[in-house]
């Protein structure tokens, strides 16, 4: 089926699901999820091209899940964080066929596997108000970077929104705009590096429908969680996120 066996769609289906119930629940982690189970039994770049359509569909309804006028607020808040990705995801799209990327996901995970577990111990890492703007531009640029090579650029806004205690509700919908942007460019930009092609545009077009499915689910979840626990989920799986993001880089 579309040059991928029976079973490793079926397979493919069931953790797009699961992916999109993470997400529905706390914002994030889908692509993280769907690129460390899909990497086991489906080529690289198939990966890739499998989550970039239903990256781009959950996003558009988490982002507007308050509406477009919170949506469009949440933009001109965090424009500069916006504005790195814009630029750096095409950038470096175009070299992911030639830059290793065991060494990228190390230095990524390292540093969000010690924030998380650092904010889980209780030390407090907040960003000065005065350091806000570097730090939001600066961190989108690290997102920026990796998110053109691996599909991910999430981590370092979370880490950002942890860091200047934003609310739930705004946390969510910050991310869901923010992915979005950074999906559509990640579409476009795929589109023309040849991982999106006429064999796996369809694929990736099928993982919609799983992962609208478990979006919605997890958005259930996500209403009954209080401000503490999500944020201590929040946290549990940026934390998970960053030890993967190092086990790819020793396996690489």
């Amino acid at each position: 089926m579309f040059g991928i066996e029976p079973w490793a769609f079926a397979l493919a289906l069931g953790v797009t699901a699961f992916a999109g119930f993470v997400k529905g629940a706390v914002g994030f982690a889908m692509p993280m999820i769907m690129m460390s189970a899909f990497g086991s039994f489906l080529p690289a770049e198939t990966a890739l091209a499998l989550l970039i359509l239903p990256t781009l569909a959950t996003n558009i309804a988490q982002a507007f899940r308050q509406g477009w006028r919170a949506a469009w607020g949440s933009v001109v808040r965090y424009r500069l964080h916006i504005a790195m990705l814009v630029l750096f995801i095409p950038i470096s799209a175009q070299f992911v066929r030639f830059i290793p990327q065991g060494w990228m996901y190390g230095l990524l995970g390292v540093p969000i596997t010690a924030f998380a577990v650092l904010q889980l111990a209780g030390v407090s890492l907040a960003i000065a108000i005065r350091h806000r703007a570097r730090a939001e531009a600066g961190l989108g640029v690290i997102g920026g970077l990796y998110g053109g090579i691996s599909g991910i650029w999430g981590p370092p806004l979370i880490v950002y929104l942890i860091s200047i205690g934003a609310p739930k509700a705004e946390t969510v919908r910050v991310q869901g705009v923010v992915f979005l942007i950074g999906a559509v460019v990640l579409l476009l930009a795929h589109l023309t590096s040849g991982v999106l092609n006429a064999q796996t545009l369809p694929l990736s077009a099928l993982m919609v429908v799983p992962a609208m499915a478990g979006l919605w689910a997890g958005f259930r979840l996500q209403d009954r969680l209080n401000p503490a626990r999500f944020r201590r989920w929040t946290l549990i799986l940026l934390a998970l996120t960053g030890l993967n993001l190092v086990r790819r880089a020793m396996g690489a």
